[in-house]
């Protein structure tokens, strides 16, 4: 190993060697007394060096404060070491600076064989945890070793065992310590006793190492068979510990077996999430160490925790020879960040943020080129060892195609593992494999520094004949040698939803391009997907936070009178920015990023034009981004767009009316690099908004001719599936029985409906779940008969002392309108209304989520997961839960997750009714869509559509969790065949994180909602008079936005598009949906009405013939 500060190493310690296990140095750790209190340490080290090993002298390093006690054999110490004492060129040595080190010589009396010899010594080691900190006020804190009361950290760079060189070790470690205690380090453990009242561990690794690991500390240990491997989480004390266990251990054993069928046998038998006592993210061979408020953020399970397990393949599997470039970097990104955003179809807009990284952190003055990477240390060395090293690797890919490059890939490891390997290496393990000679590929993507600029120009569409000729030329426009590449080029045209992709070759700085169509093409997009690693255009990526933090030189523009200027100028002395106040300029600078703050800032302006081409508005009291309309009250926002004079620059306007959001904003701004806008709320400030603009004016894009089409690229396929958790198999078919014609659409009171209930409940009594089935009688269906309403509850108990009757409450009803009561449309009387979205499908969810959960799930409150009946005649089973169910009264409920109509999803987002009873709900939806990578949306509209509102009228936040509206709805046509299984498995998978969460909040929710006041004015009667179009359920501005206009329907006939926002009908005002409602049943079918609407900004009206519902 290159010895250097530990502060360079902290992050990931995967130096490695090609030597075999039986040529490795060996240490048999003996730590005979380990006091954290005292910060004291006594071992005996048994070491085995092999002959082939030895020389005449042999040295090593130990730390200074640890003295030899005893040994076997003669040394003598000294101070100084030199590189040429461990077999090291001197540029690869730096003895420690951070620590005292003493160096000891050993006097080989037989160099020819094998050398056992003992050593003990005992000492201190104790280094405080210090903070570093990085650009714009970021921070992580390290230590190089520290025994404490509150635990231990020993790693190679504390050299708490003797240190020879950089060669890979093998060990036993045996450590006694308190009962209450426990000990991991690397390997497999092979004992782990209490014997009075004291814990023996040992841990053995005959895998070579770079270095033994000893993590010792007060742990709850949690553990599940993965296959051949063994889970284990250990946790420090914490009431969320066994919930937050089982959601580790789930993630791991899915994430071993994707990584096991793609690359090949995992490498350890273990595989450990440690809490640490501190904020860490460290990454061992067959363990990760994460601080505690890291392993609680609900998004690590499917981000970094991921790419610290595929490190065990790479880096911890097949080593780094760091003397020529450190490969696993980029390619652990490449296989887990990215693939993770690939498997959420989120991979094209992440290859953008990862070249725009580039263009914006890396200039000529600070670039290198692979081969010369060694860790990352700041931003610009991370766009280059991760973000230009993945897209490397995805172009390797592309270059030979998925299978091989999976084949690839086994290969490698198979052959590389427990060796120390280089880029070469790679390209060898493919060449072999595929028989393309990559030596050039590899040359100029690893040794060279830069990247290719693409232009586009000379694009002509010529008629030849009955043929159409496209004509195009590319160009290089970077300074120096050309990139030889392979570019992708779509084509579109009129009458295909997909446009035709060719890969050209692009040898030289130019070249033209010529092909031949039967049809014309209508557009032209090169490298649309972003495949090529190369320095975007501005104008190709969305104006981003990323510019402004990538740039030295940047101003900070003040508004002069703002009651919030101390705390603008506090921000800049945080950022160590220059400011100027807004009256000092004309104009803004076009030579820097600029900054300007404030709501009175007078240059606001160039915010408010410049992001005129996008969906955006900003007002003097709210914000708009797209449907969603933020206000300024308690919110601070934060809006990127293009330097007006300078396309190679941003301004950022960051206003807020909060002081004391400020300094939150300091610290969380640099975290946000690649969005557009943002909008955080409160003191904290939490986030409660966020995106990129959309990218207009892209120099690689060419409209030819006067149609215009929606650029709309074939999807790709995942380089690996993660194994699902929720069935989706199981959960279609819950639907087939509940929707079959057998049930008879499951009406009040039927046999169906009573086969429904039993179903549900043998399905929760499989499960495991405790049951309980409410029962009563109650009048309806066609026939007005008294019949028994049966709610069937399942419920998961809870284990937190307190709150033994506090419950999370997950809804479905399994109800449906049988033949048609208490809702029928026009000639569908007598039909069977089979229900399958409505409301088959949430009850699906809900039983594959009692499934999952069973018996395994010890949340901290209890979770019920009940079945209502009657929703469809009036809420009637779940008025009756909330005032009947005793065992968990409704004072008592948490919160309600109701689950109605949720098997459309499709492309969609998740849409959350219900949001304004509680203000945690729009930041429970937020947190669940980033952790799940499943978008959703707030509906702001006030619905009292589904069980939900029977929590809400009695003070309980509750939300109906929905897919959104279509024309099937109470009609024979929502049948099974129109639901999106996958769609399924993401509502089941959002449920489930909102529910977990909800489960293990410490603080309830405060309620929002009005339960007492007056419900909005509702005129008498059913409504019968259509306009045949369906709402915009997530619709947030005023009026009605129409999301389907059938053919034939009234709204068609009338003019109305998908899109208008209906304002008003004949002279009644449109604000909402309730009062469309309204308006609607005032009126019969057959009347005409005059509908006002707005379309693209400007108003419109249109006479309209009601049709019947």
């Amino acid at each position: 190993m290159r010895y250097i500060s530990y502060s360079l190493l902290i992050l990931w310690v995967l130096f490695g060697s090609s030597v075999r296990a039986d040529s490795s140095i060996h240490h048999d750790i003996h730590v005979m007394e380990l006091n954290p209190a005292e910060h004291t340490i006594r071992v005996k080290d048994e070491i085995t060096i092999p002959a082939d090993r030895l020389s005449p002298e042999v040295h090593f390093l130990l730390h200074g404060d640890l003295m030899v006690t005893e040994s076997s054999i003669s040394y003598r110490r000294q101070r100084e070491a030199a590189a040429e004492d461990f077999g090291l060129n001197p540029e690869d040595f730096e003895a420690p600076m951070d620590i005292p080190v003493f160096h000891y010589i050993i006097e080989v009396p037989d160099p020819g064989h094998e050398l056992t010899f003992t050593f003990y010594y005992e000492g201190t080691i104790y280094h405080p945890i210090e903070e570093m900190s990085e650009e714009y006020a970021r921070s992580f804190s390290v230590s190089p070793g520290i025994i404490s009361a509150e635990g231990v950290y020993l790693s190679g760079s504390s050299i708490w065992v003797p240190w020879f060189n950089d060669d890979l070790v093998t060990f036993n470690l045996d450590v006694t310590v308190d009962a209450a205690w426990d000990v991991i380090s690397q390997g497999t453990r092979a004992v782990h006793e209490v014997v009075n009242g004291k814990k023996r561990v040992r841990w053995e690794s005959p895998q070579p190492v770079d270095e033994p690991f000893l993590i010792a500390g007060p742990f709850t240990e949690y553990d599940r068979n993965a296959g051949a491997v063994t889970a284990m989480v250990f946790l420090r004390e914490a009431d969320d510990a066994a919930t937050l266990a089982e959601k580790y251990l789930e993630a791991t054993a899915q994430y071993l077996e994707m990584y096991r069928e793609l690359i090949g046998p995992y490498p350890y038998t273990k595989f450990a999430l440690v809490e640490n006592f501190w904020e860490t993210g460290y990454g061992m061979p067959s363990f990760t160490l994460l601080g505690p408020k890291i392993i609680r953020f609900p998004f690590i399970l499917h981000s970094s925790y991921p790419h610290e397990i595929l490190h065990n393949w790479w880096g911890n599997g097949v080593f780094v020879d760091y003397d020529k470039g450190n490969w696993c970097e980029g390619l652990t990104a490449y296989m887990a960040d990215h693939l993770i955003k690939e498997q959420r179809g989120q991979a094209v807009e992440y290859r953008r943020s990862t070249l725009q990284k580039y263009a914006d952190y890396v200039k000529e003055s600070n670039d290198f080129p692979l081969i010369e990477f060694r860790s990352r240390h700041n931003a610009s060395t991370e766009a280059i060892g991760y973000g230009k090293s993945l897209m490397f690797f995805h172009m390797l890919r592309q270059e030979v195609g998925d299978e091989l490059f999976a084949r690839g890939m086994r290969q490698f490891y198979r052959e590389q593992k427990f060796k120390k390997a280089t880029f070469d290496d790679i390209r060898t393990a493919f060449e072999s494999l595929t028989g393309i000679d990559l030596k050039p590929f590899f040359e100029q993507w690893t040794t060279r520094t830069g990247a290719p600029n693409l232009a586009l120009s000379d694009v002509t569409v010529t008629p030849t004949g009955d043929k159409h000729q496209l004509t195009f030329q590319l160009r290089q426009t970077q300074a120096g040698d050309p990139f030889p590449m392979r570019v992708p080029v779509a084509i579109y045209f009129a009458s295909q939803p997909e446009p035709e992709i060719q890969h050209v070759p692009l040898t030289f700085k130019s070249q033209f391009y010529q092909f031949e169509f039967d049809q014309a093409p209508v557009r032209i997009d090169v490298d649309p997907q972003f495949d090529v690693f190369r320095a975007v255009d501005p104008h190709e990526v969305p104006p981003a936070l990323s510019k402004i933090f990538g740039d030295d030189e940047v101003l900070m523009v003040l508004p002069r009178n703002s009651a919030l200027v101390e705390a603008y100028q506090q921000l800049a002395r945080t950022w160590n920015k220059p400011v100027v106040y807004a009256d000092e300029l004309e104009h803004i600078p076009a030579d820097k990023p600029v900054w300007i703050l404030g709501w009175d800032n007078p240059h606001r302006s160039i915010i408010t034009n410049g992001i005129s081409d996008y969906d955006a508005v900003i007002g003097e009291s709210q914000v708009r981004f797209g449907k969603t309309v933020l206000t300024r009250e308690n919110n601070s926002f934060v809006v990127v767009a293009r330097h007006p004079q300078n396309v190679e620059h941003v301004v950022v306007w960051l206003a807020t009316d909060n002081p004391a959001a400020i300094p939150g904003l300091a610290r969380k701004l640099p975290h946000y690099g690649k969005y557009s806008y943002l909008v955080f709320e409160g003191d904290e400030p939490t986030n409660i908004a966020k995106g990129q603009w959309e990218v207009v004016h892209s120099p690689l894009s060419v409209t030819l001719g006067q149609m215009t089409v929606e650029p709309k690229l074939p999807e790709r396929q995942a380089l690996a599936e993660l194994p699902p958790v929720f069935s989706a198999d199981r959960m279609m078919a819950d639907i087939q029985f509940l929707a079959s014609a057998e049930l008879q659409g499951r009406g009040f009171g039927s046999a169906g409906l009573d086969r429904a209930a039993e179903y549900i409940q043998q399905q929760f009594e499989n499960a495991g779940l405790q049951v309980i089935v409410q029962e009563w009688s109650d009048q309806g269906g066609l026939d007005n008969q008294t019949a028994t309403l049966k709610n069937i509850i399942g419920i998961i108990p809870g284990t937190h002392s307190g709150w033994e009757q506090q419950s999370v409450v997950i809804s479905a009803h399994y109800d449906h309108l049988g033949l048609g009561w208490p809702d029928v449309r026009q000639g569908n009387e007598g039909k069977i209304h089979y229900g399958a979205d409505d409301n088959a499908s949430g009850v699906a969810v809900l039983l594959e989520l009692a499934r999952t959960w069973g018996t395994k799930l010890q949340p901290s409150r209890t979770i019920i997961l009940a079945a209502f009946t009657a929703e469809e005649a009036g809420r009637r089973g779940s008025k009756y839960y909330v005032d009947h169910f005793e065992p968990y009264p409704a004072d008592q409920v948490m919160a309600n997750i109701n689950l109605d109509t949720v098997g459309r999803l499709g492309d969609g987002k998740i849409q959350v009714i219900g949001g304004s009873t509680a203000s945690e709900w729009k930041h429970v939806a937020m947190g669940v869509s980033f952790v799940t990578g499943i978008p959703s949306e707030m509906v702001t509209q006030d619905l009292d559509a589904s069980d939900q509102v029977s929590f809400i009228e009695k003070g309980i936040p509750a939300i109906q969790l929905f897919t959104g509206a279509h024309l099937d709805y109470h009609r024979p046509s929502d049948t099974p065949d129109r639901i999106d299984a996958d769609g399924l498995v993401k509502v089941a998978m959002f449920t489930r994180e909102a529910a977990l969460y909800l489960a293990e909040r410490e603080q309830p929710m405060r309620f929002t909602g009005s339960p007492d006041k007056e419900p909005p004015p509702v005129m008498e009667g059913t409504r019968r008079a259509t306009t045949g179009s369906m709402p915009d359920f997530s619709y947030s501005g005023e009026g009605v936005r129409l999301a389907e206009v059938p053919a034939d329907s009234p709204a068609a006939k009338a003019g109305l598009q998908p899109g208008d926002v209906l304002i008003r009908v004949n002279e009644t005002p449109i604000p909402n949906l309730q009062a469309y409602t309204n308006v609607l049943k005032a009126h019969q079918p057959g009347d005409e009405v005059l509908v006002t609407f707005q379309r693209d900004g400007n108003e419109k009206s249109a006479k309209l013939v009601l049709g019947a519902r």
